[in-house]
């Protein structure tokens, strides 16, 4: 069952791409394809896919070790796994298959999505990672996506794309029954803000989902400075940086998830 659905949306997914690749697509070459990411080497794929993609996500690139092949690399939990993919002048090859247009590699993958990996495990196709995506351009502190692309524009954005920006550092955070502040290491990636007790811990003490935050803003009721908050339906966070600056920062990214929360809400 839930084998289908992930199917059933992997199918809705790959049609709008497709329909985008033959449109923007000049020739029939896998370098057309809006997941190929060209000049990303297999350290850089494995970073970028374990920080900002998911179970499923996926990219085609070019080989660190042989010209003229590509690698497939996609993400399976918590490591990345390689395949190489082959061009020829007429086909394209990729495991025991051969595909004689990009289009049919692209509706194999869509049939299916399963691929083995070398210890024998089965690897669900389910998200592919666009070369270009929408992200805030704030400030260098801010780590986004790979800063080898230009060009990034809304419409590049696949839907099922996460939101990348991801920010650390310590804040200053008021208790909730108890009223005291105490210093706690915030990581915030994709949609959740994690709370830690300092950098060293390895276990959240809390994980804020930003689907269910209502607003995010400058807040001068408390009697420090640079303090923001963030509003939650049965709770609002109080929360304080060292600089105005840095928490104008905060509050611009959490601005922006919140957009893109919004935003791929409404395409459903």
């Amino acid at each position: 069952m839930t084998y289908r659905a992930h199917r059933a949306s992997w199918r809705n997914v790959m049609e709008e791409q497709d329909n985008r690749e033959e449109d923007q697509a000049e020739g029939d070459d896998l370098e057309s394809l809006g997941w190929f990411h060209e000049n990303l080497s297999r350290h850089a794929a494995e970073a970028l896919l374990l920080t900002n993609g998911q179970d499923g996500s996926y990219l085609l690139r070019n080989s660190d070790s042989k010209a003229d092949v590509y690698s497939l690399s996609v993400r399976a939990k918590d490591s990345v796994k390689h395949f190489q993919v082959y061009q020829c002048d007429e086909s394209i090859k990729f495991g025991f298959n051969e595909f004689l247009s990009v289009k049919d590699f692209i509706q194999h993958f869509a049939n299916q999505p399963l691929i083995g990996s070398e210890s024998g495990t089965l690897i669900l196709l389910k998200h592919p990672y666009p070369r270009t995506v929408e992200e805030p351009s704030i400030y260098e502190s801010v780590r986004v996506h790979t800063a080898m692309q230009t060009g990034r524009s809304e419409n590049d954005l696949v839907p099922v794309a996460p939101s990348l920006g991801t920010k650390e550092g310590y804040l200053t955070k008021q208790g909730g029954r108890v009223k005291n502040w105490k210093t706690r290491w915030f990581i915030l990636t994709r949609n959740e803000l994690k709370y830690y007790k300092d950098q060293l811990s390895q276990e959240p003490i809390k994980t804020l989902d930003l689907t269910e935050c209502s607003a995010v803003q400058f807040d001068y009721s408390q009697e420090r400075v640079n303090c923001f908050c963030l509003v939650f339906p049965l709770r609002t966070y109080y929360l304080c940086a060292k600089t105005g600056a840095e928490a104008d920062e905060w509050i611009r990214i959490i601005r922006w998830k919140m957009s893109q929360i919004k935003r791929q809400s409404t395409r459903r």
